[in-house]
């Protein structure tokens, strides 16, 4: 199989605001507190999420009968290990997004809940259940596109599956780099996920 080449869209060098801004009743102690970020360089990230097609070129063995689908199960030292080959493949550096550039791209220049606003409509994105309890998504993973990009041209950050970035974990962004570079942390550190996926409310899928 062929390498991918991921539809890219451009962040700009900001600055941007990142964590969560004014009053969230959903909000915790790990989005806070608000802080700016400035990239050294505009970001260039992937519209879509890497599907069991682009996956399967890396590893075959993962999903025999790959679709157009987002690839799920798939450990943060395999999302490593697949930027890598990636880059050897393309001879251009893939990596994954630190969280304060998901974040970033998550936003899309919102500085409210979800980059829709206050709310997260059912037709925005996918989930499956609204905050009242209501089922409105279709209880499983969808082809990206299915729903409609953010301002920036990104799909999917909002639900459908959830996506690793490179930072280990913090409880608070009180060391968070104003660059928006990656916090490390030990080789045994949990790591950060972002987005949510297709089987939690919206208060679990919010920018930050």
């Amino acid at each position: 199989m062929t390498a991918p080449s991921p539809k890219l869209a451009i962040l700009p060098r900001g600055p941007h605001l990142v964590g969560t801004q004014g009053p969230d009743r959903f909000a915790g102690a790990t989005e806070r507190p608000t802080y700016e970020v400035t990239f050294p360089a505009p970001v260039a990230v992937a519209c879509d999420p890497v599907s069991e097609l682009d996956y399967a070129a890396f590893d075959p063995a993962h999903v025999p009968e790959p679709g157009p689908l987002p690839v799920v199960e798939v450990s943060w030292h395999n999302a490593i290990a697949f930027c890598s080959w990636l880059s050897k493949r393309t001879g251009k550096t893939w990596r994954l997004p630190s969280e304060a550039e998901w974040e970033v791209a998550c936003r899309a220049g919102s500085d409210t809940p979800f980059s829709t606003g206050e709310s997260l409509p059912s037709e925005a994105a996918n989930f499956y259940y609204d905050e009242s309890g209501a089922r409105v998504g279709p209880g499983r993973r969808t082809v990206p596109g299915t729903y409609p990009p953010n301002a920036w041209g990104l799909h999917d950050l909002h639900g459908n599956v959830a996506e690793w970035c490179a930072d280990a974990w913090f409880a608070s962004h009180e060391s968070a780099a104003s660059d928006g570079s990656p916090r490390p942390g030990e080789e045994t550190s949990p790591r950060v996920i972002r987005g949510g996926s297709w089987d939690l409310l919206p208060r679990l899928l919010r920018s930050s």
